[in-house]
C-alpha cells in the first residue's frame, strides 16, 4: 500500500532521481535516497513545508537535490530504478534513512549535526540526517 500518491510519471521521476543520486551506492542507497524523498513529501515540516507531490519534492529549490542539474538525471528511467521507487513508495524503509530528511556525501567523516539536524548514519559515501520528532512527527 502507498504511502504517498503516486502515478506512473512519479515513479519515472523518483526512479531517475535515485539512480541520479546514488547508483554508486547500490540498490540499498538508492532505496535510502528514495526513503529521503518520500519522507520530504509526507513530513510537512521544517525546509519541506507544502511539499505534496513529487515534482515539488524532486525539483525543489532552494533545497532540492543536486543531481537534476546534471544530464543523467534526465535519461530514461530503468526498469529496476522504477522498482525500487515502487517499494519506497510502498513504504520500505532503510536504515539510516527510514526517518531522514536529509544526505549528503562529505569529504571525511560525517559530521554529527547538519544544518541542526543529528546525523543517524552513514551508508558508504552518503550521510543522513533526522529531524526530531518534535519537529517532524510525520516521519515517524
Amino acid at each position: 500500500m502507498a504511502v504517498i500518491k503516486a502515478n506512473s510519471s512519479d515513479i519515472d521521476l523518483l526512479a531517475r532521481l535515485i539512480r541520479a543520486e546514488a547508483e554508486g551506492e547500490g540498490e540499498q542507497g538508492m532505496l535510502m535516497v528514495g526513503n529521503v524523498g518520500v519522507n520530504r513529501i509526507r513530513s510537512n515540516c521544517l525546509d519541506f513545508m507544502d511539499i505534496r507531490s513529487m515534482r515539488d519534492m524532486v525539483y525543489q529549490s532552494p533545497g532540492g537535490f543536486e543531481a537534476t542539474q546534471k544530464g543523467y538525471f534526465y535519461q530514461k528511467a530503468r526498469e529496476r530504478d522504477k522498482e525500487l521507487a515502487q517499494r519506497v513508495i510502498n513504504g520500505e524503509r532503510i536504515w539510516p534513512a527510514s526517518n531522514a530528511l536529509w544526505f549528503f556525501r562529505p569529504v571525511g567523516d560525517c559530521p554529527p549535526t547538519w544544518y541542526n539536524q543529528q546525523h543517524s548514519g552513514r551508508f558508504k559515501a552518503h550521510c543522513f540526517f533526522i529531524p526530531t520528532y518534535e519537529d517532524c512527527p510525520a516521519v515517524y
